[in-house]
């Protein structure tokens, strides 16, 4: 008798937490999920965003890149979240385990991602931008895709060059432009409502520093950006957290089905 109620006992816990694995198996693919939400939210920002962040991330194939890579993997977390919370109130073990194969696929994808990163950093840096604006930068062709998206960068940062006007020293666009100091685009623009011209681009062309932006684009990109990587990191580390719990749940999940 004692025996029964034991074996009874037993198999009620095991139930239970069976429930309960089930139950945290759901609440976190709904927070993947919403994780997934808010990936696709950001990445259709950047693609849309009337302040110029699309031209921004064009001057980086790599960030460019970064902005589709940031929508596709949104999707999927969208999709397996969703998918995540069927399995586990369907209690599905196909399900459960294509979902634990898709989940530790990702997971490996981001870890991959960050390890590029990482070995690419150094395109990110002030001497590498500076680079390639001395050498690709022509001021005023509007054709050109790398010129038009610095003019687009400068022009909504209020800022000129990398590092300061300073930067178009010994440049193509001196060489092209040999009048000019800075490009039109570093020339400061009246701060009324609607009103976009030039306080005086001609003192400004001639290196006047009280008509010409002297802020470096880089430090106004890092103050502009800061909240957003910080915002990214933190959201980075909390999916990777999510993702991890939500495969040892399956995994859990998965053993426990009959």
């Amino acid at each position: 008798m004692g025996h029964g109620e034991t074996s009874t006992r037993s198999t009620a816990m095991e139930g239970d937490c069976f429930s309960c694995v089930k139950y945290l198996m759901f609440v976190f693919n709904f927070f993947l999920f919403l994780g997934g939400c808010f990936l696709l939210g950001v990445g259709s920002w950047v693609l849309v965003d009337p302040r110029g962040m699309r031209e921004i991330m064009a001057a980086n194939p790599l960030l460019f890149s970064g902005v589709y890579a940031l929508l596709a993997m949104g999707g999927l977390l969208f999709l397996l979240g969703f998918l995540g919370c069927c399995g586990a109130l369907r209690e599905n073990k196909c399900l459960l385990l294509s979902f634990f194969v898709l989940i530790l696929f990702i997971f490996l994808a981001e870890l991959a991602a960050a390890i590029l990163a990482f070995i690419f950093r150094e395109h990110l840096t002030r001497e590498h931008f500076t680079k390639q604006l001395k050498r690709h930068y022509q001021g005023y062709n509007t054709s050109d895709v790398f010129t038009s998206t610095w003019n687009a960068i400068m022009t909504t940062f209020d800022c000129c060059g990398v590092n300061s006007p300073d930067d178009f020293e010994d440049s193509l666009f001196r060489h092209i432009n040999p009048g000019d100091m800075v490009p039109e685009a570093c020339c400061q623009r009246n701060s009324k409502p609607g009103d976009v011209a030039y306080i005086s681009k001609e003192e400004c062309l001639m290196g006047s520093m009280l008509f010409r932006n002297n802020k470096g684009c880089y430090s106004a990109g890092v103050d502009y950006f800061e909240m957003y990587i910080y915002l990214a990191g933190a959201l980075a580390i909390v999916v990777l957290t999510i993702e991890l719990f939500a495969m040892v749940f399956a995994m859990c999940l998965f053993r426990g089905i009959p």
